[in-house]
């Protein structure tokens, strides 16, 4: 007998969580780079395994299909939940989540991944385009004032709670943008550590 989650077997909610996460592990950073001939990411810049730091190769191209590949896994996950899966929203919580810690503890690499921003705006996009957008833009515009994209996420990220919330009046999107927002910001305490100091890079940079 199937144990039940609002009203819905715990089997689709285990299957997206997981479906989610192995989508969210894929690498697309690295796989571009080498496909490119630029070597491991991982021994570049930060040696981070997103956008940012493949865009530090000098090859912005790279780095947007980098960019729009890894938001792209997360609202993949979420899209193919609510297709396969009755449209339930924890289902979509549970696929969208999955993919953005699989970008962050990876099992193609021994759970050493990335950050999780770009994963982070593609996963709202698909749950909420609203929320997604205003993170998006809200992302674009800390960048432009800036110029420093750790700084931008972090700011889109700790205002995503409170749009979900004050905005769009949902409590249950807030505590997920709220536990995503949590995850930003543990893997960004380094960063953190150079902002404070004043030391840390700004878009472009090598």
């Amino acid at each position: 007998m199937n144990v039940l989650i609002n009203e819905l077997p715990l089997s689709y909610f285990l299957f997206s969580l997981v479906g989610g996460y192995l989508l969210g592990s894929l690498p697309f950073g690295i796989i571009l780079t080498r496909l490119a001939g630029q070597g491991d990411l991982r021994k570049i810049g930060s040696g981070n395994i997103g956008a940012t730091n493949v865009l530090r190769t000098g090859n912005k191209g790279l780095a947007l299909a980098t960019l729009l590949l890894d938001s792209g896994k997360g609202a993949l996950a979420v899209l193919l939940a609510y297709l396969i899966f009755p449209k339930d929203p924890l289902l979509l919580y549970c696929a969208g989540g999955g993919a953005f810690f699989g970008h962050l503890y990876p099992l193609y690499l021994k759970f050493k991944g990335g950050k999780g921003v770009a994963t982070f705006l593609g996963t709202l996009l698909a749950i909420n385009w609203p929320l997604g957008l205003a993170c998006c833009l809200t992302w674009a515009l800390s960048a432009v004032l800036f110029r420093i994209s750790s700084l931008s996420a972090l700011i889109a990220a700790a205002l995503s709670p409170f749009y979900s919330y004050f905005l769009l009046h949902n409590s249950s999107l807030a505590i997920f943008a709220c536990i995503l927002c949590s995850m930003i910001f543990i893997r960004h305490a380094e960063n953190i550590k150079r902002l404070l100091s004043g030391t840390e890079p700004k878009i472009g940079k090598k």
